[in-house]
């Protein structure tokens, strides 16, 4: 048996009760069988996605026993059978498919004879009316019931190819998030290697002042430990991400960002950038955050902007991190958009690394990109903002 949800079920029930306060007040008035015929057919649709293979037993079950003990029908009740045929044709076993299938060509057969044939039993050979009425009834009755089946079946078809479409879509994401953790886990080796090169020269240093100068040895020492602890902060952050045999790849940093904004309006975006707030020092996990957020978000305002139009790039510096906005007019091609992207997926997983958290969505005439980058280090005293953040001292 299916799991239905809570309005499937709701519209099984209530289908049948309101077939029953339709039917049934006629049904009354009959002395015979009328008012179990129309009962039996209720039950079948109760039934017909709970446990669609017994509903349609219930049906074809009630129909055949109204043909042989000649009860007349109540009203058009015996056509609420097409709805269980409806619910073979879209059901997801191909055993209950066929059956269904298979019971339109044999239902079809019962009703021409239930009509015609039997009533002209005894009355000599049939004339050439009564076989042309027998096959437009067979006729008539077959199509009626196939094309219900065959709804239902384009019906499943459809929602399958939605299923699959939205089972690619995520399929597609997860690659995109798989290939910017590589591309991160590319970055961090050149992170790593640094730190580890700066250790290894001051303990070295370190080593051979220890004896000459012993104030030399503390600054080593401080440097040291401040390197290996951003080193750290930075390793915990992508350690999860990291992969093997990946190629060196460039480290851009907040002080890059400027040479990117010239790459852009040489390509001719009209760009504005603006900066509130006082910058603080940042690790480069975050700063490689900023950069690649900043990148591909000029980037898909290039391609699926309006163009002329000016593009928005804020950032406002808090004492806990950075809030992010980069905002253009959207241009036609909105599918984009709308789909997410391999971009906004890239851009998401950056955030989510570092600990933010990143949305993009259309904003009144705008389609704007926010993250939200934390920062645990206290705020340097650094000059005035500019319209590009200052780097972090090292």
């Amino acid at each position: 048996m299916r799991r239905l949800s809570r309005r499937q079920l709701l519209v099984d029930v209530l289908l049948p009760v309101a077939v029953l306060g339709v039917f049934l007040l006629p049904a009354i008035g009959y002395s015979g069988l009328e008012p179990f015929v129309l009962l039996g057919f209720c039950v079948a649709l109760i039934f017909r996605r709970l446990c669609t293979l017994g509903s349609l037993g219930v049906a074809w079950f009630t129909a055949i026993a109204e043909m042989l003990l000649g009860v007349d029908p109540v009203g058009p009740s015996n056509i609420l059978i097409v709805i269980v045929l409806y619910s073979t044709g879209a059901h997801s076993e191909r055993l209950v498919r066929w059956l269904g299938f298979g019971s339109a060509f044999l239902g079809a057969g019962l009703v021409s004879l239930y009509v015609v044939v039997i009533p002209t039993l005894g009355t000599g050979l049939p004339g050439v009316g009564t076989v042309f009425s027998a096959a437009f009834i067979l006729s008539a009755a077959l199509a009626g019931f196939l094309l219900s089946w065959t709804v239902g079946f384009l019906v499943r078809v459809g929602s399958r190819g939605r299923e699959s479409r939205a089972a690619a879509a995520r399929a597609e994401q997860e690659v995109a998030a798989e290939q910017e953790r590589t591309r991160i886990a590319r970055d961090m080796h050149d992170v790593v290697a640094h730190s580890l090169a700066v250790v290894i020269a001051q303990a070295d240093g370190a080593r051979y002042l220890r004896t000459t100068d012993p104030e030399a040895v503390n600054e080593a020492l401080t440097a040291i430990a401040s390197t290996a602890r951003e080193a750290l902060a930075d390793v915990r952050v992508l350690l999860g991400q990291l992969r093997y045999d990946q190629g060196q790849g460039p480290q851009p940093a907040l002080a890059d960002l400027e040479r990117l904004y010239e790459q852009f309006r040489a390509s001719g975006l009209d760009l504005r950038v603006e900066a509130a707030g006082s910058p603080l020092a940042v690790g480069t996990s975050m700063q490689l955050a900023v950069y690649r957020i900043v990148q591909e978000s000029l980037t898909n305002a290039l391609r699926h902007g309006r163009p002329g139009e000016r593009v928005q790039v804020r950032f406002d510096w808090t004492p806990g991190g950075v809030h992010l906005a980069v905002s253009n007019p959207p241009g036609e091609a909105r599918e984009h958009r709308a789909a997410g992207g391999h971009g906004l997926a890239g851009m998401t997983e950056r955030a989510a690394l570092v600990g933010g958290r990143l949305t993009a969505a259309d904003e009144g005439d705008r389609f704007t990109v926010r993250a939200w980058l934390p920062v645990e280090r206290p705020p340097l005293a650094l000059p005035a903002p500019s319209a590009v953040p200052a780097v972090g001292a090292p």
